[in-house]
């Protein structure tokens, strides 16, 4: 079998708006301008200088240049694509999924149609999670699809995912054996509450603390017995970082141990619902000076089991499948870079 790379985090592009508005029914069509975050933008540049595609288009738009520029050089066998679409901070839920449904089949007739003859690409499933029904009507959509092989959502929303207002998704997903991979990107903007006390004046302490909404998430996913609820359901967390994880998990045991009587849902410690049901991306790595302390927190936090390699190609933050780690053990190594992605995900090396 292939020891190719599978990277869980690539973001493909459209070339233009119109080639999102062309999937849109009136009055959408006419209404959408695009759906970026608002405000919290990189003030320098967004993506890496130097991965916009010789034609001109945008960066991440053009499916030969990215896989001269990354598919070929790293050897990657798959990359996981999670398109932007920004729905989840329109206030108007209907046009909010009219926008995730145009996402939907753009990236179903491109990137992983006509762009995708070998399989390489695989796609990710965008829900406006304002209308939990709605979106697990979308699930429902794609769900047949060969190439779509989870679903996704913002991290920024009104409320801590685990309460069930959003059980429809949860249900859809567990039952079509799909995945939900959380990706920031709203947190505070819209409709959506900013998980620090307040706003950040910068984009630099905005980023820096992206993880809160992913810790918040993640404790009330495991408080509220969505996993006791919905034991298929499965959780990605996506570009939140993960050195947060180890201490997180074991303040959460420890209060199981003594507040378990407030939650007799929650039938075992956390750190097993985490192990069982959730896994997270590697990017952005917080790599410390010395490198053992990264060692030391990849064990602390199971990385052999639950992390799975992303790149976020092509933004500025990009981590490069060679640079990005220290040398690792091979078993460790071949888990996060692949194994753990290829069974997470059921893929089969591409022809």
């Amino acid at each position: 079998m292939s020891k190719g790379i599978i990277d869980c985090d690539v973001h493909p592009y459209p070339r233009n708006i119109e080639e999102i508005r062309s999937y849109m029914q009136m009055p959408w069509r006419d209404r959408y301008s695009g759906s970026g975050r608002g405000f919290f933008g990189n003030p320098v540049h967004g993506s890496r200088q130097d991965a916009k595609p010789p034609v001109g288009r945008p960066e991440g738009s053009d499916p030969e240049f990215l896989r001269k520029q990354h598919i070929v050089p790293y050897n990657v066998d798959h990359a996981i694509l999670l398109p932007r679409a920004f729905c989840n901070l329109l206030p108007d839920p209907d046009f909010a999924s009219a926008i995730a449904a145009a996402y939907n089949d753009w990236l179903a007739d491109t990137w992983l149609g006509k762009y995708n003859p070998d399989g390489v690409f695989k796609g990710s499933i965008t829900i406006a999670h304002q209308d939990p029904i709605a979106a697990a009507k979308e699930i429902e959509r794609w769900a047949g699809h060969p190439h779509f092989v989870q679903v996704m959502t913002d991290s920024g929303a009104r409320a801590p995912f685990g309460q069930r207002q959003y059980y429809p998704i949860y249900e859809a997903c567990e039952r079509l054996g799909l995945p939900l991979a959380i990706h920031p990107g709203t947190d505070g903007m819209g409709i959506n509450v900013q998980p620090s006390p307040g706003y950040p004046t910068h984009y630099i302490e905005w980023h820096t603390c992206l993880s809160l909404g992913f810790q918040a998430h993640l404790v009330s996913f495991i408080t509220e017995g969505v996993f006791e609820r919905f034991p298929g359901f499965r959780v990605v967390l996506v570009e939140g970082g993960s050195a947060w994880v180890p201490t997180l998990i074991w303040r959460l045991d420890a209060e199981y141990k003594a507040l378990r009587y407030e939650v007799p849902w929650v039938k075992k410690r956390p750190s097993e619902y985490l192990r069982d049901h959730v896994r997270v991306t590697s990017q952005p790595l917080e790599r410390p000076d010395n490198d053992k302390f990264l060692l030391n927190n990849l064990e602390a936090m199971d990385a052999e089991h639950i992390m799975m390699f992303s790149s976020d190609y092509p933004h500025w933050d990009f981590d490069s499948p060679k640079q990005s780690f220290p040398k690792l053990p091979e078993a460790l190594h071949n888990r996060i870079f692949c194994e753990n992605a290829r069974e997470f995900y059921k893929l089969n090396t591409p022809k």
